[in-house]
């Protein structure tokens, strides 16, 4: 047993090795926090989100896709010198289901994303 289990240690030793530094968990690097999931139109979502300074980070790019429109919005990072929360706003959504992501960039690459899913009410009421 203590044999099968120092090999799967290895194993696992091998497979994080080769895989490298490259790979990142999107919580790792980028989260989107909101106060609620269910909006009425014409609906103002405040974001915050939170991203790990790091060395590499060049910019912050954040999304709202529905099916009937787009928005983004995307911010200038300072490497490991900017801070780690953000805010923003997306104002005037009209109803639809929407996808909120926001991606961290570095010089070559996305570093990180993280997505959430929002609801937006054609009820017209506030």
């Amino acid at each position: 047993m203590k044999c099968r289990t120092t090999a799967l240690s290895l194993l696992t030793v091998a497979l994080v090795s080769a895989v490298g530094p490259f790979v990142v968990s999107a919580n790792d690097v980028v989260e989107i926090r909101l106060r609620g999931r269910y909006y009425a139109e014409p609906a103002t979502v405040r974001l915050t989100i939170a991203v790990e300074p790091d060395a590499e980070n060049r910019s912050l790019r954040v999304e709202a896709e529905s099916e009937r429109m787009f928005r983004s919005s995307e911010i200038t990072l300072v490497g490991a010198a900017e801070k780690r929360i953000h805010t923003l706003e997306f104002k005037n959504l009209p109803a639809g289901e929407y996808t909120l992501s926001a991606q961290v960039y570095g010089d070559a690459a996305v570093r990180g994303i993280a997505t959430q899913q929002l609801t937006v009410s054609g009820s017209g009421l506030r």
